[in-house]
Order: structure tokens, then C-alpha cells, then sequence
């Protein structure tokens, strides 16, 4: 968890400074603001294009040599790109190789977190009791607003107490600089984490038969339902997480006319109750099963934008801040799952390549797009109703993947492993024959 909220920090640190610095510093300035952010958004979303090309490559090695290597790999990649993004000039310094420049350090960022994700999540769920997996599997989750939040508060510092133009010379780059510091922190403590002992039997059983088969091609081989399950559960709570912290900032600032620094106060608190509330959910997963706590969520999905925006028109701080925090909750009750679903869904020889596609292919299409969409509709119709149609029709797809999800609360790995290996030798004898 801890290497994975450095990893979060610096992603959500792009996050939050897309919105608030890129729009002004990387680009010619524009008559409308929505202008720049919808292109600041674009080399944001480069990140998510990435991402599922770094879950195809570390799963690939994941899956054959083991997850400890390929996370201590990630966190160094992730951390020298950051670096390098804070000692970018400017447009008004070089022109358009600033934005050019600043779209491939964010293409290897976002290559590094995409193959961080799933061996995080994998360390801890193949080491977890089988009636507790989904609690303990939740903890890399609540990384996310962890990395979240300690983002936040270093904006919110800097934003808070240098002036505006002294934020924009030089401040912001200060928070990514910092990504050194946090790096070796992270990087020591995953020298003191070890892969599962169902990995190193897994590991030891490939070594033996080559033919069993392992990576991308494997998964789509023998488990497509999984993946694209997997894909649908991830479309409907990855835009609404992106709408909820990314999204809102800009809705917030250009529509609503709230200062940087108390969007970035408000963010703060609604980080720290999503912080508090994903292992709780993990824990219900586990209680209730995993298929009623996600259609619980992908339900209130529906109704929170037809709650959210009203409270936000309202300009009252507190307001805002429970819509945005209601927001979070929501996507709670969807995310804290999805470790233990996924991991539950593949067999140890492919699961790194499993959950990395199901998880990180979808944000190319999800995530990646949502604030882009988002600000386009409120661009074209000055009205946030079809930005709220928007995130139904997004919960509806993931309540069609819920619909077709296996329960699989307290299954056990060993069991889905000797049905994989059940499986293959019917496969290969009728393949013989």
C-alpha cells in the first residue's frame, strides 16, 4: 500500500495540476478557459492511454518472474517522469515542444502505474485468508485517495501560501520535485515485500511445463468472459471517480467561481473519508458478497449527479462538500471490490495479465475521457443535465456487468487454480485427439 500511494501522489499530482497550472502554462492562451483545460485534460488522458500498454507488459513479466520485481521497477519509472515534469519550461519559453514534451513524460507516468496496479493488489490478495480477501485486498485501494490526498495537500500548501503568480512561476513544480523524497521511501519499503507462496508455486509449476502458458494472449485464450466482465465493472466507477475529483474542480472554479484554495480544502477532507471508507466496504464485500455491494453502488451512481450538481450551484462550502463526498461514497461501495473480484475471476499462471487488462484497458475509454466529455458538454450546452445523462448511461453499463458477474465471495485460489488445471488437460487432450 505504501509504494502504492507514492505511485497515486504523482499521477493525482498531474490530476490536480492539469486543472489548475497546464491549462495556463503549456498552451497559447485562449478567449474561454474550458478551452485550455479540455487541452490540458487531453495530455492527461495520454496517461490512461498508457496505462493499459504498462498492464499488458508488467503483467506479461509479472505473471512469469513475480510481482515483487516489476513493482520495484514501476515506483523508480513513475518517480524519475515526475521529477522530469517539474523541470519542464513553459510555452511561453519553447513553444508547443513544452505541451509535446510534457505528453511523453506523461505517456512512461502513465506506463509505470499501469503495470503498478496489479501486482499491488495481487501481493495482498494472494497472501489473504480466503473469507477476508476482500477486506485486505481493499488496503492497495484506499492508496488511491491516499495518493489523492497527499497530492492535494501539497497544492493546497504551496497554493496557500505563495501568491498566485509566484504559483504559477515556479511553486507547482515543487510538489513534483518532492516525488524524489517519496520515491525512496517507497522503493525501501517494497524491498521488504515478498510474492505469495501460491506465486512460487505457480512460478515453479510453469518452469516445469512451458506449455501451460501464461500473458495477455493466454487470458483472452481461456478466460475472455472474465476480462470483459472485469472491463465492465471498471467503465461505470472509473468515470464517476474522475468526474467526482477531476471534474468537479473545473466545474467548480469556471461555473461556480470557487478559488483554488478552497477546492483544494474540500477535496482534502473528502480524500481523507474516502481514505477512512474503502476498507470498510472491502470488509462488506466479504460479509454481503461481492455482486450486492456493486449493484448497491452502480445503483446510487445514477442519483448522485442529480444530487451533486444542485449542491454544487449552491456555492456553500459545506454543501459542496458532502456532494463530493457522497460522490466518493458511491464509488466506494465499487471500488474497495474490484481486487478481490478480479483476482478471483483468473488462475495464479495469468492473473497478473488478467486484472491488469480488465482494470487498465478500460480507463482508456472511462477515465482517461471522462473530463474531456464532461467539459465538452458544459462547453457545447452550458448545462451540467448531460453531463449528469452522461454518468447514468455509465452506471447502466456496469450494472449490465454485475448482471453477468459470478459470486465469489471466500472461493478459494488453490480451487481455481486445480480447475485451470483441470481444464487445460481436457483442453489439450481434446486437442490431441
Amino acid at each position: 500500500m505504501a509504494g502504492t500511494v507514492v505511485e497515486w501522489y504523482e499521477f493525482f499530482l498531474y490530476a490536480t495540476a492539469a486543472t489548475l497550472v497546464f491549462n495556463k502554462i503549456f498552451f497559447p492562451e485562449s478567449a474561454d478557459p474550458l478551452d485550455n483545460i479540455i487541452k490540458a485534460f487531453l495530455t492527461y488522458a495520454v496517461g490512461f492511454i498508457a496505462r493499459p500498454i504498462g498492464g499488458i507488459v508488467f503483467g506479461h513479466f509479472g505473471d512469469k518472474y513475480g510481482r515483487k520485481g516489476l513493482l520495484q521497477v514501476a515506483i523508480i519509472l513513475v518517480g524519475v517522469t515526475t521529477f522530469l515534469m517539474g523541470c519542464l519550461p513553459t510555452f511561453d519559453q519553447i513553444g508547443y515542444a513544452a505541451p509535446i514534451l510534457l505528453i511523453v513524460l506523461r505517456f512512461f507516468q502513465g506506463f509505470a502505474v499501469g503495470g503498478e496496479w496489479g501486482g499491488a493488489v495481487l501481493l495482498v490478495a494472494e497472501h489473504a485468508p480466503d473469507k477476508e480477501r476482500g477486506f485486505w485486498a481493499s488496503w492497495p485501494q484506499a492508496a488511491v485517495p491516499a495518493g489523492n490526498l497527499l497530492a492535494t495537500v501539497v497544492l493546497l500548501t504551496l497554493s496557500a501560501v505563495l501568491s498566485d503568480e509566484a504559483f504559477l512561476a515556479w511553486g507547482w513544480r515543487v510538489g513534483f520535485w518532492l516525488s524524489v523524497v517519496i520515491v525512496a521511501i517507497g522503493y525501501y519499503i517494497r524491498t521488504k515485500i515478498s510474492d505469495a507462496p501460491i506465486f512460487i508455486e505457480a512460478k515453479a509449476e510453469l518452469e516445469q511445463n512451458a506449455a501451460a502458458g501464461y500473458g495477455v494472449i493466454e487470458v483472452f485464450k481461456r478466460y475472455p468472459r472474465g476480462v470483459f466482465t472485469a472491463m465492465g465493472l471498471r467503465f461505470g466507477e472509473n468515470i464517476l471517480y474522475y468526474m467526482v475529483v477531476t471534474f468537479s474542480i473545473t466545474y467548480l472554479s469556471t461555473q461556480v467561481g470557487i478559488d483554488t484554495t478552497s477546492i483544494l480544502g474540500l477535496m482534502l477532507l473528502a480524500h481523507v473519508s474516502h481514505l477512512i471508507v474503502v476498507p470498510l466496504v472491502g470488509g462488506l464485500t466479504d460479509r454481503f458478497g461481492r455482486r450486492p455491494v456493486y449493484a448497491t453502488g452502480a445503483s446510487l451512481m445514477i442519483v448522485w449527479p442529480f444530487v451533486a450538481f444542485p449542491m454544487f450551484d449552491t456555492a456553500q462550502p459545506p454543501i459542496i462538500l458532502a456532494a463530493v463526498i457522497l460522490g466518493l461514497m458511491v464509488h466506494a461501495l465499487m471500488y474497495a471490490g474490484q481486487p478481490s473480484i478480479m483476482a478471483e475471476m483468473f488462475p495464479t499462471r495469468m492473473r497478473y495479465s488478467g486484472v491488469s487488462l480488465g482494470y487498465q484497458v478500460t480507463s482508456i475509454v472511462a477515465g482517461s475521457m471522462a473530463p474531456i466529455i464532461a467539459a465538452t458538454l458544459l462547453l457545447e450546452f452550458k448545462s451540467w443535465i448531460p453531463v449528469a445523462i452522461y454518468i447514468v448511461i455509465a452506471a447502466v453499463v456496469t450494472l449490465i456487468a454485475v448482471a453477468a458477474l459470478r459470486e465469489t465471495r471466500g472461493s478459494s485460489l488453490h480451487d481455481l487454480d486445480d480447475m485451470d488445471r483441470a481444464r487445460t488437460a481436457e483442453l489439450n487432450a481434446a486437442g490431441r485427439k
